[in-house]
């Protein structure tokens, strides 16, 4: 049987994964086709459950559902209870921290985008010519 503090760290880890597929499969380029696909299927398949199917794998949250079952399925993770009740907690408590990291990540990209975005607009207004100054004090000469 696992200490507290082993559980925890179990948590900890095995949240990084969970957030790091999610957001890989719901946000990056790499998927961008198969997303934009299952998006338009989510909108328009006859059954719900179709609908719900293709959903999934759009959304980050939901998603993370899935992969945090399959971990703990994979390495037989529990938490306090090492029975079937301390296999859904695992499961719940997953899909909480890994969306913690999935929100702190969400944030993090925004804020260099942000940053990266004052960068570039700093940059276009060196490089652009001053208010017409120059050319005030050339047609002077």
């Amino acid at each position: 049987m696992f200490s507290l503090g082993e559980q925890i760290t179990w948590l900890l880890v095995l949240a990084l994964p969970v957030a790091c597929i999610s957001w890989t499969v719901t946000h990056e380029e790499v998927f961008r086709e198969p997303r934009e696909w299952l998006t338009e299927r989510s909108r328009t398949c006859a059954r719900w459950y179709q609908r719900k199917f293709c959903y999934v794998w759009t959304c980050e949250y939901c998603f993370s559902h899935y992969v945090a079952a399959a971990l703990v399925w994979v390495f037989d993770f529990w938490m306090l209870l090492p029975d079937w009740r301390g296999t859904i907690l695992a499961w719940f408590c997953l899909v909480a921290v890994a969306n913690v990291y999935l929100s702190a990540y969400g944030r993090l990209r925004v804020e260099i985008r942000k940053e990266q975005s004052a960068i570039k607009l700093v940059e276009r207004q060196e490089s652009a010519p001053s208010n017409g100054s120059e050319r005030h004090e050339e047609s002077h000469r």
